[in-house]
């Protein structure tokens, strides 16, 4: 489970995200102020950190630098503010990302996702089911041969290898696809996408083997070798 370093003074937003990165399979460690995100690490490990620059008692660039002195890990800034100056600073210190307040919770994700690729902490291939993806080309392949999925019908695809463990509502994968298209997704949609999905990667599409079905609820990664 990657563990995420919580840096935010607003118990409103601290809590929302909490939330949002635990249901993402997260763990959430989380400080309110730069005195205890310093007090914090020399006895606590993760994975990536998410930084509010404006904190009550400081600022979340002193809390970068000391996260450089003691970890090597992805820093994304969270900011309510849009300002170049803030941005390139942020940048300049090392920062992966930033990203402006109010935001949206699936461009969170992603960014996330994104900046731990790159830091080598999350998985790049994937193999499930005699399928083989990898996100850093963004190639799938099945039996040796490269199949080929339309930008949702990938995007799809990256949900179910990002969450093996989770059960994945219809509500959320609409959101998903939403997201990714700028545009609406109706329900029936969906299951026309799914539905192609299945055709292009499982053996039998009829009684698919890597997109379960749950009924009443949504559908879940399958495979024998899920990622971990």
């Amino acid at each position: 489970m990657k563990r995420i370093f919580l840096v935010e003074d607003d118990k409103t937003i601290a809590r929302n995200l909490a939330l949002l990165l635990r249901s993402e399979g997260f763990k959430v460690i989380h400080a309110g102020s730069q005195k205890e995100a310093v007090s914090m690490f020399d006895n606590t490990s993760f994975d990536l950190a998410l930084v509010d620059i404006s904190l009550p008692d400081g600022n979340g660039f002193a809390v970068c630098t000391e996260i450089r002195q003691t970890q090597d890990v992805p820093v994304i800034f969270l900011t309510a503010s849009a300002d170049e100056a803030s941005v390139v600073t942020g940048l300049n210190m090392g920062a992966e990302d930033y990203i402006t307040k109010p935001f949206r919770s699936r461009e969170l994700i992603a960014r996330i996702g994104v900046a731990l690729r790159k830091s080598g902490r999350s998985p790049a291939v994937f193999d499930i089911g005699g399928l083989h993806i990898d996100t850093a080309s963004g190639i799938v392949k099945k039996g040796g041969r490269e199949v080929y999925l339309s930008a949702l019908e990938y995007r799809l695809l990256l949900v179910f290898i990002g969450n093996p463990n989770s059960i994945i509502t219809r509500d959320r994968l609409l959101n998903e696809l939403w997201d990714a298209a700028g545009e609406f997704v109706s329900d029936n949609t969906l299951t026309v996408y799914v539905k192609r999905l299945r055709e292009k990667i499982e053996d039998d599409p009829a009684s698919p083997q890597i997109i379960l079905t749950v009924r009443g609820t949504g559908y879940r990664l399958g495979g024998n070798d899920v990622p971990k």
